[in-house]
């Protein structure tokens, strides 16, 4: 409580003014005092509680202290448990962690190491790619002898490095490379140098713009032909399973320079893109002497190998669309390829002529994570290039003039995620040329598929066949076991089989067919 001063009552006579006056003037002196010492008292009283409430928290505080360090005391063991779960936590935590950064840049190692065995029932001198186009008839010696060999030459190195400029922006670099390249000096005899090549390698910019984007590439990469498991988007391009690095006969890809320009709707859900790649020409059948189509390879190249004559790239347009049916994942695409093949009539000018193709394909989650189902088509004019057999886009007339070869080629085929561990594949593939004879003139024969060709010793050891590839088709199965999945990376072995069978087309001696038996095995370690 303040004490609150006495104040004077007037008397009943009058005072004189002067009086008045100071009777007043003692009055205001006395309620500022006390105006002032209240303003002090409720200072005080704030101040007191704030240290009131910092003391009640200080004592809750030293209390759950208290109640902490008794509890320690009390249970040694379930804090030590504790402790070591949170030890064991951040170890894996760490150990999943499949990134690191560099000056902002996050960078994703990646690939494999494989051992893998190759078996086939003819020998064929092919490494762990195999070229189903020259399957051995019974006219050819080797192929009365088997083919084994090791390899670890598919074992791949990868990385992807992406820094993101905004919300929006996002910048990427992503390499691939194995050890299938083969130099002249390369061979099997004692060192195995073989040396390493460019799968893939090539720069990304992606603008998000929420339910859609655009997206651009440059570099090497699949073919946009390739086909995806979800959008148009790398990295997402879907390979057939198998061991064999040259994949199945129907399955339609190339990996080269290009430059794409994508872009995705409707909640990326629709994806549009186009893309302009680096051309070649293979051709089959007698060229006129007048005629050029190849020139040896100069600077950057190996001076071994010819290269074709083409100054046009080969232009690819395609379109996808995503959706879900009741759980079950839908891709669809389609399409197109416009290709230009040229060659130069010898003192006169070039020649150009038009071909391509279109396609399309379906992945379906049949039993959504346990059963994948796969099918795919492309044909046209001029396509060879794209398909794993590796038949010719063109051949020559008599005249000189380009003829672009009509093929078509398919690929159907199934995954079953049977455990965690187990994948089972198998996958049916032909690739069909339809004949493009040209006639002769003289002995001299034109064009692909000349039914004048002599196929009479074929099936005869050392005997004359010179028929050329019809079809070419093949049924291959395998499994994947997935034996160690975890902390540090995973560990498999997968085993596959196919039967390969080529067809040449009909001509002097019939239309003989050749088949090719194989095995492979692959131990593989994926560290990242």
């Amino acid at each position: 409580m303040v004490a609150v001063p006495a104040i004077a009552k007037p008397t009943h006579s009058r005072p004189s003014s002067t009086s008045q006056a100071a009777e007043l003037k003692a009055l205001r002196e006395q309620i500022q005092i006390l105006t002032a010492r209240l303003d002090a008292q409720e200072a005080a009283t704030l101040q007191t509680q704030s240290a009131t409430r910092d003391v009640q928290a200080q004592t809750a505080a030293v209390t759950a202290q208290a109640a902490e360090m008794h509890a320690v005391s009390v249970t040694p063991s379930v804090t030590e448990a504790q402790v070591s779960s949170q030890i064991a936590s951040a170890i894996s935590k760490e150990h999943a962690n499949d990134k690191f950064y560099f000056k902002g840049i996050t960078i994703t190692p990646g690939g494999f190491l494989e051992l893998a065995g190759i078996y086939r029932q003819h020998f064929m001198g092919n490494d762990i790619s195999t070229g189903f186009n020259t399957i051995p008839f019974p006219s050819s010696h080797q192929g009365y002898t088997n083919e084994g060999r090791l390899s670890a030459r598919q074992s791949r190195l990868s990385f992807l490095a992406q820094g993101q400029v905004n919300k929006q922006v996002t910048l990427g670099m992503y390499g691939e490379f194995d050890f299938q390249g083969a130099a002249q000096t390369a061979n099997s005899n004692e060192s195995n140098s073989y040396n390493p090549r460019i799968r893939q390698l090539y720069g990304t910019i992606d603008w998000d713009r929420g339910n859609s984007g655009i997206h651009l590439l440059a570099g090497q990469n699949w073919s946009l032909v390739t086909m995806n498991t979800k959008g148009i988007t790398p990295r997402n391009e879907l390979t057939p399973p198998q061991i064999d690095a040259q994949y199945v006969p129907g399955f339609a890809w190339t990996r080269t320079p290009q430059i794409r320009v994508a872009a995705d709707f409707l909640d990326h859900k629709l994806w549009l893109a186009v893309s302009a790649e680096n051309p070649a020409t293979t051709s089959n059948g007698t060229v006129p002497a007048f005629i050029t189509n190849t020139s040896p390879s100069g600077s950057g190249f190996d001076s071994a190998n010819t290269l074709s004559l083409n100054h046009v790239p080969d232009m690819v347009g395609k379109v996808a669309y995503e959706a879900n049916l009741g759980g079950h994942g839908l891709h669809i695409e389609a399409f197109g390829v416009y290709r230009n093949f040229s060659a130069h009539v010898n003192g006169a000018n070039n020649i150009n002529k038009s071909g391509g193709g279109f396609g399309g394909g379906i992945v379906f989650q049949a039993i959504p994570k346990v059963l994948d189902l796969q099918a795919s088509v492309m044909t046209g004019r001029g396509i060879g290039r794209y398909g794993s057999s590796q038949l010719p886009d063109v051949t020559f007339g008599a005249d000189g003039t380009i003829h672009p070869i009509r093929e078509t080629m398919i690929l159907v085929g199934a995954t079953l995620h049977a455990t965690k561990r187990i994948d089972l594949y198998g996958f049916a593939g032909e690739e069909r040329d339809q004949r493009e004879s040209l006639g002769n003139v003289g002995a001299t024969l034109y064009g692909y598929g000349n039914p004048l060709l002599n196929n009479s010793g074929c099936l005869i050891e050392g005997g004359t066949c010179s028929g050329v590839s019809k079809d070419v088709r093949q049924l291959t199965f395998g499994i994947w076991d997935k034996f160690y999945q975890g902390a540090f990376g995973r560990a498999q072995v997968g085993v596959q089989y196919s039967y390969t069978d080529r067809e040449l087309f009909s001509a002097v001696g019939g239309a003989p067919r050749a088949n090719q038996s194989m095995g492979f095995v692959s131990f593989r370690y994926y560290p990242f």
